[in-house]
């Protein structure tokens, strides 16, 4: 399969952001292989967000408004919330509109004409890949991958392939964060290989907490309690506070993970994620810290591979009936 002739949607979330919504536009507007659909869902927006988007929607007739009950504050559960509800209007409405690929989009970043085709032709080279997207910088950074997995997709952009996307249920309203995040376990739980492909790079505009050095410190706290709720393993945010004692702000940054991750432990916040995720989630950290720091594995493939395999082997069954 040609990447060019796949079809895919996007689904951007949108509050307030008239800031930076005009650029994402125009990198959208400028691809090479545009979507079928694009649906900006604006969540209750009171700045200039709704003009823009609709005066591009008024010269494409693939893009679109979406306008959702406002809403008090601002979480990631109403993100969850507005990408599922647009997907919902995709696959209902008629008549229909053909796609194998859907996007979540975050309407704060840009990237190069040819972004979305060359993810596309990496879903056509892999039937098994289920979510593929890119790292991003910030202020020219990006993150080293040297110390992450490629597995794990960053939410800015996370392209599914639909029956991936179907399968997992879409995104969980989680308020406190993490929804790419259990987005894409659930789909290596259920067998789905995913990617961050670092050929290419998008660019986030709006820097996460780093306006001010205190915001910053407050950002990576949360950042920790969050952790803690996504079920990180004690041992894997221990290595990843000491990893961001490296990055600015040196030190305090990463005590401030540390301490976030603790406090949550010491106060057993609500977990985000299944017992099941869990599991999977802190035996795949394990795994990579052996391999980081040159630890022979066991070779016996471990209950969650195994039982990646079985949903693996299930879907493919399912696709025979």
């Amino acid at each position: 399969m040609n990447g060019a002739r796949l079809q895919y949607a996007l689904i951007t979330p949108a509050r307030n952001e008239e800031a930076f919504i005009e650029l994402t536009i125009q990198s959208v507007v400028s691809q090479t292989v545009p979507p079928v659909r694009w649906l900006v869902v604006s969540d209750g927006s009171t700045d200039r967000t709704n003009e823009i988007v609709t005066r591009y929607a008024l010269e494409h007739d693939w893009i679109e408004l979406l306008e959702m009950p406002k809403r008090q504050g601002r979480d990631f559960g109403g993100k969850a919330d507005s990408i599922n509800a647009g997907y919902s209007s995709l696959v209902t409405r008629q008549p229909s509109v053909p796609f194998d690929f859907v996007g979540s989009l975050d309407a704060d970043i840009s990237f190069e004409k040819d972004y979305f085709v060359f993810l596309l032709r990496k879903f056509a080279d892999d039937p098994e890949l289920g979510v593929a997207g890119t790292p991003f910088s910030e202020n020219g950074e990006t993150y080293d991958y040297r110390f992450s997995s490629t597995h794990h997709v960053s939410g800015a952009c996370q392209l599914f392939r639909r029956e991936c996307f179907e399968t997992i249920g879409g995104y969980v309203p989680v308020k406190g964060g993490g929804i790419d995040v259990i987005a894409v376990l659930t789909a290596r739980l259920k067998g789905w290989r995913t990617r961050t492909f670092t050929e290419k790079v998008s660019h986030h505009h709006r820097l996460m907490g780093s306006a001010q050095r205190r915001r910053k410190i407050l950002a990576d706290f949360d950042l920790g309690q969050k952790d803690y709720r996504l079920g990180f393993h004690p041992v894997w945010q221990v290595c990843r506070s000491l990893y961001q004692m490296t990055r600015r702000p040196y030190v305090i940054g990463g005590m401030a993970l540390f301490t976030g991750y603790f406090w949550a432990m010491l106060h057993r916040c609500q977990r985000s994620v299944s017992h099941e995720l869990l599991r999977f989630q802190r035996e795949d950290q394990m795994r990579r810290l052996r391999k980081f720091f040159g630890i022979r594995a066991s070779m016996s493939p471990s209950q969650d591979e195994r039982v990646i395999a079985f949903n693996k082997t299930e879907r493919r069954c399912d696709s025979l009936e």
